[in-house]
């Protein structure tokens, strides 16, 4: 690979790693990058994950400091997600992805619409719709199947079940997401690694960036709160929306 590729990647992760930290979707740009880059898709998509994982572990770990992962039921949900994440590895090949991405869009204008439409939603902590035992599980479950087989969108769809059915507020709901895409990350990642579908040298370069995106994106988070984790969530779940409705009309 020409060296030059190598800034552009740590750049890309940059991004990325800002974009992951506030409201997750930081793939959209790196999946295409790595493509670009030459990688073949099965080496393409471990290395994403290698690189993702890292600013999702600084992002978790600095939302822990500020006292964001205190939560009920934070360690059911890890290990829940970590199964369905396992689980969801195991059947990807199982899975026909030209369903998933006919049904995802509207899945995400869902999501979009229902935080357009509800402006307050996610500006303070509300009372519990279920026990967050049973979220826990449930959730980790589903979304971690979903992440370990799929994908995109699981951050999104985190946000909205523990904004509406945990009753957390936005920040929360970040450090809650970040907690679990890592666990679903690093169960992919590990599968990955074992098939041997992990570029280490570009893993490592454009981790680089993902953890200074990562440091910038999760302090604007702890600054500001909802007034960037709301308009950038709208931007990213349209974004991811157009996306995967562009490529299923493209495959019919």
């Amino acid at each position: 690979m020409e060296f030059w590729v190598y800034p552009l990647l740590f750049l890309t992760g940059l991004v990325a790693g800002w974009v992951d930290a506030i409201a997750g979707g930081g793939g959209l740009l790196t999946v295409p990058a790595l493509l670009w880059a030459g990688l073949p898709v099965p080496l393409a998509l471990g290395t994403n994950k290698l690189q993702s994982s890292c600013g999702t572990a600084f992002a978790t770990w600095r939302y822990a400091r500020a006292g964001l992962l205190k939560l009920p039921a934070l360690r059911v949900g890890i290990a829940a997600t970590l199964l369905g994440a396992c689980w969801g590895v195991a059947s990807v090949n199982r899975i026909d992805p030209q369903l998933l991405k006919r049904v995802l869009p509207f899945l995400l204008v869902a999501v979009a619409v229902y935080f357009w439409l509800k402006p307050d939603q996610g500006d303070r902590p509300r009372a519990a719709r279920v026990r967050p035992v049973t979220f826990a599980i449930l959730g980790g479950l589903v979304l971690g199947f979903y992440d370990g087989a799929f994908g995109p969108g699981t951050g999104s769809f985190w946000m909205v079940a523990s904004v509406s059915l945990l009753g957390l507020d936005l920040r929360q709901a970040t450090g809650w997401t970040k907690a679990m895409n890592l666990t679903s990350n690093l169960a992919s990642l590990a599968v990955f690694i074992w098939l041997g579908n992990v570029n280490f040298s570009i893993g490592c370069v454009m981790a680089a960036g993902q953890v200074l995106g990562a440091r910038a994106g999760s302090g604007m988070v702890l600054r500001r709160g909802r007034n960037i984790i709301r308009p950038m969530l709208l931007i990213v779940v349209l974004c991811l929306a157009t996306k995967l409705a562009y490529d299923a009309l493209k495959h019919a």
